[in-house]
């Protein structure tokens, strides 16, 4: 468990891109489980930096459907759109270390010149960046001005890096830079960060302790890791869920209603019988 009991600082960060659905509340539940057993408290991080996704009835259900769970969580609300000069304070600390490099390169581009992962069983979220895209290592990059701000920068790992970290639920979880993940975006050149930085700068910054979540983000925990470190912050401790699964043995999806939590009160499913599926 994080640190001492009393210091326990954890956090349900939903985004309110659709509605929640069985998966997410057992993750939430988790880590309402695991606040509680240590004595601490979490606090509610809405991430809407989706501005094309997020809607406002969805931030209203998300609200309903977690207090129906009976969750309670430390006031007020963390919303992430209005922590941008924070993500932005960040990304000018990447960019002075010589941390991250510009990409101007199409989704399509990218595609077309991905790496494919030398070994089975990498699990890959993403193709990994293309070696011929990065920029020389020390190249001057271009500054932090309007243009720069609009622009995709993405951090540059170090090729062989063995990263390593404690999982709470699935044990010690390694991966190695270069090879299960590449270089990754933290800024879009729509003027927001990305999922990774903003993730990373939330939870170094508001002083989380242990990180409760799913299984299909551990990949994702090896960039926050970099970044984390090189913002130059503690890093806390880490819990991934497995994930609920629908009949066909996949993943749940938003945008799948047959488990979404409204879907399963308007059938008459109550907190306790949802909660003892857990």
């Amino acid at each position: 468990m994080a640190n001492s009991l009393s210091s326990y600082l954890g956090r349900l960060a939903p985004s309110p891109t659709g509605l929640l659905h069985l998966g997410h509340a057992r993750t939430f539940w988790v880590a309402h489980q695991r606040a509680q057993a240590a004595g601490g408290r979490l606090l509610l991080r809405n991430d809407d930096l989706d501005s094309i996704r997020i809607r406002s009835d969805f931030v209203a259900a998300m609200l309903d459907d977690l207090r129906w769970l009976g969750l309670t969580w430390a006031k007020p609300m963390i919303t992430q759109s209005e922590r941008l000069p924070r993500y932005r304070a960040a990304l000018v600390q990447l960019h002075a270390a010589g941390l991250i490099f510009p990409c101007a390169h199409s989704r399509r581009e990218l595609a077309e010149a991905s790496v494919s992962a030398p070994h089975e069983g990498a699990n890959l979220d993403e193709p990994l960046y293309p070696p011929a895209f990065r920029p020389a290592l020390g190249a001057p990059l271009p500054p932090l001005d309007a243009a720069g701000w609009g622009t995709n920068w993405r951090f540059r790992v170090s090729d062989g890096e063995l990263l390593t970290f404690a999982d709470g639920y699935f044990g010690t979880q390694e991966a190695t830079a270069g090879r299960d993940f590449g270089d990754f975006l933290v800024w879009r050149k729509d003027g927001v960060p990305s999922y990774q930085l903003a993730c990373a700068v939330d939870d170094a910054e508001l002083a989380i302790t242990e990180v409760v979540r799913g299984a299909d983000l551990i990949k994702s925990t090896f960039r926050q890791l970099l970044l984390i470190r090189a913002l130059g912050h503690e890093v806390p401790a880490y819990h991934h869920c497995p994930l609920v699964l629908d009949e066909r043995g996949e993943r749940l999806a938003k945008r799948a209603d047959a488990l979404a939590l409204r879907t399963l009160r308007a059938q008459g499913v109550t907190p306790a019988e949802l909660l003892a599926r857990f």
